[in-house]
């Protein structure tokens, strides 16, 4: 079953979920005899109607399948709980515009039955693909290549499971002198592959497909290739260098040739003063609810360190130096108390930036800002960041990525989010940095795939040449990571 069927098939789902959550909804508020007017027929099939056009709309907008961008249980419930208040509060402008009654109780009910639907509609799709890996209805894929774009590969195939491709193995060109040299998780013996040898090899261990990463285009790949598809084998490529593919590219056949041609990502006019007033609507009500807290835990810091608050420099939109301001907590993990040390891990420290979103320094949601000694060293590919405000969490942060990793990590990710910014995804991303600073406090991780699917067989990294030297087995174990925000 192809990704595109599974998604087909989860929307099917959910729309003959609708009418049976509204039914129950009535059922269950009639057995209990609430205070409310049952619905009439036409107003049962109205609501069904406007509930599933709408749901077909928020589906196809905000990927409400739970696959699409890597299975993740905190942003797949964080798009389900923005959809379905979404979908409620277009039923009460219907109520209020048809003149139809609905009321507040129904559609609360309705919005609990709603989401256990859809949560368990999810999760029975996760495990009939979980339960097709266990019986080995997987495509078998080897990498070519060993760098860390073909590490990162991995870790992606690993967290789509929606398309049922296991990587099996790295296959790695060879050349004068070592051309691999062994990681510390690497082990092995001595193997003798050649170039003729690499197909028969990919035959054997049922390979369907060899997808092409970081690798010259040297006449041994070539031929590579080509035997490949003699042999009915699948070839894919990551386009090189794909770091500038973080845009909206358009492909264009020129003459047999393919070419792709980069789209700029600035964000129109309307989007950026939308943005600027969820802001401030947003961040005034986060930032008043929050309040009392921050009160409180700077108190204590003033009373046990001298100093409630600090400032620090940072650079923000289009290079602007700012002062960011946090709670006076040591990030050395060696000097802070237990208390500093919540507070951090909470990102309570954090919670006196909602000052620099309301004065338009930084937004809610975006990429997080850096030092100017840090920004100072940053290529021209990483500078892209700065052509969007910074935000206090972002799309890196709920992935894992905090002030601590490289910087070209996170730029991968915010340009990510960068290249389709809208409303609904800023409100999904706060409610995903909710859930897994919940999930922290618990000490427990959100886990970004269950275990049966995240856990590929150990990888098989084989060196080839066209000559009959002899080059390096080993097994490398799939990289995974931990969910966090800043």
């Amino acid at each position: 079953m192809k990704p595109e069927q599974l998604r087909t098939r989860i929307l099917a789902a959910d729309l003959a979920w609708i009418p049976l959550a509204l039914a129950s909804e009535q059922a269950l508020c009639s057995g209990l005899h609430c205070r409310q007017l049952p619905l009439g027929p036409s107003n049962f099939i109205v609501y069904v109607v406007c509930t599933v056009f709408a749901w077909v709309l928020l589906s196809e907008n905000m990927h409400l399948d739970g696959f699409r961008g890597g299975w993740r249980l905190s942003a797949l419930v964080s798009h389900l709980l923005l959809a379905a208040g979404v979908l409620m509060v277009l039923l009460l402008a219907v109520e209020n515009v048809s003149e139809r009654y609905l009321g507040r109780l129904t559609l609360s009910v309705f919005a609990v039955f709603l989401m256990a639907g859809f949560l368990a509609i999810r999760g029975f799709a996760l495990r009939s693909v979980l339960r097709r890996y266990k019986n080995g209805d997987v495509h078998r894929v080897v990498i070519l290549g060993s760098d860390r774009l073909a590490t990162e590969l991995a870790a992606k195939f690993n967290r789509h499971p929606e398309l049922l491709c296991k990587v099996i193995g790295f296959l790695c060109p060879g050349a004068e002198g070592p051309a691999l040299r062994p990681s510390s998780d690497m082990a092995g013996g001595p193997a003798t592959v050649s170039t003729m040898e690499v197909i028969g090899l990919l035959r054997k261990q049922n390979v369907v497909e060899l997808v092409m990463a970081h690798t010259p285009a040297s006449n041994e790949i070539l031929n590579l290739v080509a035997l490949c598809r003699q042999q009915a084998i699948r070839v894919s490529l990551v386009p090189q260098p794909y770091e500038l593919y973080l845009s909206r590219p358009t492909l264009l056949d020129l003459g047999g040739v393919p070419l792709l041609q980069l789209g700029e990502m600035a964000p129109p006019k309307a989007a950026r003063i939308s943005k600027r007033l969820l802001d401030l609507a947003l961040g005034s009500v986060l930032a008043v609810v929050t309040l009392p807290l921050v009160l409180l835990s700077g108190a204590v810091l003033r009373f046990s360190t001298g100093r409630a608050f600090r400032w620090e420099k940072r650079v923000g939109w289009q290079g602007a130096q700012f002062f960011m301001l946090r709670l006076n907590v040591d990030r050395n993990p060696g000097n802070v108390s237990s208390f500093q040390g919540m507070l951090c891990r909470s990102s309570i420290s954090e919670l006196p930036q909602f000052w620099n979103v309301l004065r338009g320094e930084m937004s809610l949601v975006g990429p997080r800002p850096e030092s100017p000694e840090r920004v100072h060293s940053y290529s021209a590919w990483q500078q892209q960041r700065l052509s969007m405000k910074p935000g206090m969490t972002g799309l890196a942060q709920v992935h894992g990525l905090r002030e601590q990793h490289p910087s070209e990590d996170k730029t991968r990710h915010d340009l990510q989010y960068m290249l389709h910014p809208s409303l609904l995804k800023d409100l999904s991303l706060l409610i995903e940095t909710i859930w897994t600073l919940a999930s922290r406090l618990a000490s427990f991780p959100v886990r970004k795939l269950p275990r049966k699917a995240a856990e590929t067989a150990t990888l098989q990294t084989i060196s080839y040449s066209p000559s009959t030297q002899s080059f390096p087995e080993m097994l490398q174990h799939a990289h995974r990571t931990q969910s966090g925000t800043d």
